[in-house]
């Protein structure tokens, strides 16, 4: 199989449970609620990505042909900025990364002692081997995954009550503000829904407050 990545970069994680852990990112091409050109958002099913995931030309991006030469490059970014070899993290995200992201590659990576995180909108079906996954539903799209370790809602979305997803079987609840002109408001309505639901945590994106990748 080969494997089209935007980009790969390390980083700090910037939302959710793994906030401010250093990770390697690995960015896939490609979704499946958005063709990511500005001229088809307002008829995609998420119009709200602030996401580049065209094309190759990212940092690192390009076209891997077999799972173990792009395991070798996310190793390869990780091991040229950090000696710890102990806490290999890799975040698998896009685009919709379950795309492409199979068990073959996260073998590879388990091969290099990377703990494998997945950031999804869960309208795919999701590898067995994933080490830790996130579903991050969308407005108008059907939810495949209704399990995992984190389900991390970016709030408000026409048409989607977070305590519609309280049953769902997830470890862990987050409430994120929607990113835009009514970032304040929407930061504000997220901390009192918190308040008054103590199930969700809040989830800030803090990597566009400390301006890193």
């Amino acid at each position: 199989m080969t494997y089209t990545v935007k980009e790969i970069f390390y980083t700090l994680q910037g939302e959710g449970f793994f906030s401010g852990r250093a990770a390697v990112f690995c960015r896939f091409t490609g979704c499946n609620l958005w063709s990511g050109h500005e001229y088809h958002r307002d008829s995609a099913v998420c119009q709200f990505c602030d996401t580049d995931f065209l094309g190759t030309d990212g940092e690192g991006g390009g076209k891997f042909k077999s799972a173990k030469s792009l395991a070798d490059q996310i190793d390869k970014i990780w091991s040229q900025e950090t000696n710890n070899q102990d806490s290999r993290f890799v975040v698998c995200t896009g685009g919709e990364p379950l795309l492409q992201l199979d068990n073959s590659l996260i073998t590879e990576l388990h091969r290099r002692h990377f703990f494998v995180a997945v950031e999804t909108n869960g309208t795919q079906d999701a590898p067995s081997d994933v080490d830790w996954l996130t579903v991050s539903p969308k407005a108008g799209a059907q939810l495949i995954l209704e399990r995992g370790n984190e389900l991390k809602l970016v709030h408000p979305q026409n048409g989607v009550n977070p305590e519609a997803y309280e049953d769902l079987d997830f470890d862990n609840f987050y409430l994120q503000p929607m990113d835009g002109p009514e970032l304040e408001s929407n930061t504000k309505h997220v901390i009192e829904f918190c308040r008054r639901n103590p199930i969700w945590k809040v989830s800030l994106q803090t990597h566009k407050f400390l301006d890193i990748p």
